[in-house]
């Protein structure tokens, strides 16, 4: 079985992105890792070389930044990624730059490649997902926060990046999947305060003009994770590759868990999945295959 990793990334000092962790927390599954790396204004590329594997392969791109409309830039790099990956590949995994795997879970998704391999009805693989916010302390436990996502893919099935890069589609439609006892955990919301309001204002461009940035940032330098609608305490172990990183964190967060911010129809929700086990109204740009 061969298997290829890939992912874009541009600016990742810049803006604190966990880009080193994230690729060598999967690095042990792949045979090759293909790195779109986008015209920054750090050292990126520095420290992508010094992870020092023969497995990575670095790829020059510049970003359109007129790509305003749903973040479509950020599924043009990750399609250009896609594009590298070699087609002898029985399998592609994406990660992208804020995103890690535990250590645990690296067994039960080679079982899961191995298993689904020579099956042509599953185009991917499906992960649960683990969202940290805030510090590494607390993770999202409101509805605001996606549960599940593909992040393995067959190479050269004419498999797409879909909107912001977020999941993927084929010939336009959902993508036929297996699920993975195994989660991602995504470390997007945990940065110094000062880093993530410098991040959000950028990726918000992705998205909008500059008068709704002006309108909706104003002069305000750090990010205020105070207003956030639910969070849990997380119990369990992060992964290896993030444990440097942790120990360095220098600001503090702290979180009352029993402040929510919820109004009717998410407490509803969060009623019934507690209850019935399975979310009301939730999107789902996957197909489960029977």
């Amino acid at each position: 079985m061969q298997v290829s990793g890939f992912t874009f990334i541009r600016n990742a000092i810049k803006f604190d992105y966990p880009i080193v962790e994230a690729i060598t927390s999967i690095l042990p599954l792949c045979d090759e890792f293909v790195l779109m790396l986008g015209n920054s204004e750090d050292e990126t590329r520095k420290l992508i070389e010094n992870i020092g594997s023969p497995k990575i392969k670095i790829y020059d791109s510049v970003w359109d930044d007129s790509l305003r409309e749903g973040g479509r830039v950020l599924a043009v790099e990750t399609d250009k990624a896609l594009d590298k990956v070699s087609h002898n590949s029985d399998w592609a995994f994406y990660i992208q730059g804020d995103e890690v795997v535990h250590e645990k879970y690296l067994s039960n998704i080679t079982s899961a490649m191995e298993q689904w391999k020579d099956d042509k009805r599953v185009e991917g693989l499906l992960f649960k997902y683990k969202h940290f916010y805030g510090s590494y302390d607390y993770v999202g436990d409101s509805a605001r926060w996606y549960r599940q996502e593909v992040r393995i893919i067959r190479p050269g099935a004419e498999i797409r990046s879909y909107r912001d890069a977020q999941g993927f589609r084929k010939d336009g439609r959902s993508l036929y999947v297996k699920p993975v006892d195994a989660e991602v955990y995504h470390y997007g919301w945990v940065k110094p305060p000062s880093k993530q309001q410098e991040k959000r204002k950028y990726f918000q461009s992705l998205w909008h003009d500059d008068d709704w940035l002006k309108n909706n940032f104003g002069e305000e330098n750090e990010f205020d994770y105070s207003a956030i609608d639910s969070l849990a305490k997380f119990e369990g172990t992060h992964p290896a590759a993030m444990l440097k990183r942790i120990n360095e964190k220098h600001w503090t967060f702290n979180h009352n868990l029993s402040q929510k911010k919820l109004g009717f129809k998410s407490r509803f929700k969060l009623g019934f999945e507690k209850a019935f086990g399975f979310r009301l109204w939730e999107y789902k740009n996957f197909k489960l295959v029977k």
